[in-house]
């Protein structure tokens, strides 16, 4: 059963939105009720845990765990100048 729902948006907020919604071809309600339908799927699967991991991802994990201070940014830069020299 559908049921009105009032909200107080910022305006721009809402006109990109109604824009987005056009682009995908649906309308803003049918858009907002399926992100918040999509919120309240995954809260009750994190709060009950019932996310499945699939072996794929599963296999993808090395146990390796990354250093804090780790410069990510100056390591690829080293990398890239190594790379195309």
């Amino acid at each position: 059963m559908d049921t009105k729902l009032t909200l107080k948006l910022d305006k721009e907020v809402i006109e990109e939105a109604k824009k987005y919604a056009a682009s995908r071809k649906r309308s803003l309600s049918k858009l907002i009720e399926a992100y918040l339908r999509s919120l309240t799927i995954r809260d009750e699967s994190i709060d009950g845990e019932d996310i499945e991991i699939s072996p794929y991802v599963k296999g993808m994990a090395s146990g390796t765990s990354v250093p804090i201070d780790v410069d990510i940014k100056s390591g690829y830069k080293n990398h890239l100048n190594k790379k195309y020299k």
